[in-house]
């Protein structure tokens, strides 16, 4: 139910917005890359939820790309 919701939330959001969030995403992404090297991160599941939502923003780029 929740992908669902997240879902509702991201097709909310404009085009530049979606980039502006895949950026912010990917980042954040790079940083816990880092950190599971270093052996300091602590929340290993957040780098699959992040991967996932990473997924989620492509697709939804994609397909308004597509519309355009």
């Amino acid at each position: 139910m929740a992908r669902k919701t997240q879902m509702a939330e991201l097709r909310k959001l404009s085009l530049p917005e979606l980039r502006k969030r895949m950026r912010d995403l990917k980042s954040e992404h790079f940083e816990m890359r880092f950190e599971r090297i270093s052996g300091k991160l602590e929340n290993y599941r957040r780098l699959r939820e992040l991967r996932r939502e990473i997924a989620r923003v492509k697709t939804l780029i994609t397909e308004m790309e597509m519309r355009i």
